[in-house]
């Protein structure tokens, strides 16, 4: 099968979407199936240097997430290519301008569409226009015009599906977890020597994006407490993100620059090592919809505590594998236990088993295996508008989210 992947996100842009994206892309080559990315240009990408099946199209950075982007040419482009590649199936990964892209190229050539939700957007409308510009309460009618003529959906998690139904979008939504690709490797750096760490210090993880949301500064609230018990405990803040001075500014504050470690942005084949190097990893996030970084600790043999959801809900399964909090408290204990916890034999065994239900291939599978029904019950209207304008729907949606990326073609 030829299969398009249509995202404004792709590396060398560090997201769950692009980890999610490249796992799905790999994990499809590998059943023998041809996948081609179409994204946006990125800086840090030489134009001039080909990549093998992806496809970027100009864009700018995107005013809510400076390290975003937006395509803002490329329509009739976009179509020759795909045609050219004679794909069967276009997969959007992002609502904003490669995902309409993605919907007008299948409506050209009358070929499903179908998209992933990645994003709970009502806890990040904060940050178009300071919140002014889109509400939490526009974001149901937003996604529902995005979703309008999709032959499906795929939810990562139960938590995203109940939140589509919610906004009354009724398409065909298999819940599928995005899968993990689990690196094996004979030989690991030594990061508690490189930060000059002895091997028997407590050590505390927390990875990921240092956006507000994330809430990272409940972490490091907890930990100023647990120093109380374990003085030699250290904690290791790996990312970078807008929230990252405020960060800084509350660790300064609390007089933690001798525990609290900022590594800064590090590269994904590194991510192992990192959790490998500590006790457990931690996570005061309330915004996440699916967890790669939980799956990815799971794979790296470490125990993870998190704020509950129903995805996570559905993994953890035993105390072995994580600990999920409602309140402060809670937290604070949890992570306590972790560190002065001896893993045992059944422990890293129930880690594993947790983590085998959502491996990459696994992952891949499910997704095809969705592809085929879409495909199986596809049937194009001989009578749908095909002409080279967006339909009024889709303008109205440009307008209100983002402004119209298209604006330039």
């Amino acid at each position: 099968m030829k299969i398009g992947l249509f995202t404004d996100t792709y590396f060398p842009q560090v997201s769950g979407v692009a980890t999610s994206i490249q796992t799905l892309k790999n994990a499809l080559e590998e059943q023998g199936h041809d996948v081609y990315i179409f994204t946006t240009t990125d800086p840090k990408v030489d134009k001039h240097q080909p990549e093998e099946q992806i496809y970027r199209f100009s864009s700018l950075p995107y005013f809510g997430f400076k390290d975003r982007r937006l395509t803002f040419r490329g329509l009739i482009q976009a179509v020759e290519i795909a045609r050219d590649l004679k794909l069967d199936i276009i997969h959007t990964q992002t609502e904003f301008s490669l995902g309409l892209m993605g919907k007008y190229v299948a409506r050209r050539l009358k070929i499903p569409v179908i998209h992933t939700y990645h994003t709970q957007y009502e806890d990040y409308t904060h940050y178009v226009a300071k919140g002014m510009l889109i509400k939490p309460g526009a974001v149901s009618h937003l996604v529902k015009a995005y979703l309008k003529g999709m032959e499906g959906l795929i939810a990562p998690s139960e938590r995203v599906k109940d939140s589509l139904i919610s906004y009354g979008v009724d398409l065909p939504m298999p819940i599928i977890p995005t899968g993990v690709a689990i690196r094996k490797s004979s030989s690991h750096r030594n990061l508690r020597q490189e930060y000059g760490l002895a091997a028997d210090e407590p050590v505390i993880l927390s990875l990921g994006r240092l956006a507000f949301e994330k809430n990272v500064a409940l972490t490091i609230s907890a930990f100023s407490e647990l120093l109380q018990t374990l003085p030699n405990a250290k904690l290791l803040i790996a990312g970078d993100g807008p929230a990252k001075k405020s960060l800084q500014e509350q660790v300064e504050d609390l007089e933690l620059q001798d525990s609290i470690i900022f590594t800064g942005m590090i590269n994904h084949d590194q991510v192992g090592d990192y959790y490998r190097m500590a006790n457990v990893f931690v996570s005061s996030s309330d915004s996440e919809t699916q967890g790669l970084t939980f799956i990815e600790a799971l794979a790296a043999d470490r125990p993870f505590v998190a704020v509950r959801s129903p995805y996570l809900e559905e993994i953890v399964t035993d105390k072995a594998i994580g600990t999920l909090i409602d309140d402060y408290d809670e937290f604070l204990t949890a992570v306590l236990y972790y560190l002065q916890h001896q893993n045992t034999e059944q422990d890293e065994e129930k880690r594993a088993a947790a983590v085998k239900n959502v491996d990459a291939t696994t992952f891949g599978k499910r997704v095809f295996a969705f592809y085929t029904e879409v495909l199986n019950n596809y049937h194009h209207d001989d009578n749908a508008d095909d002409s080279d304008q967006l339909n009024d729907e889709e303008i109205g949606y440009i307008k209100r989210l983002l402004r119209n990326p298209f604006r330039r073609s």
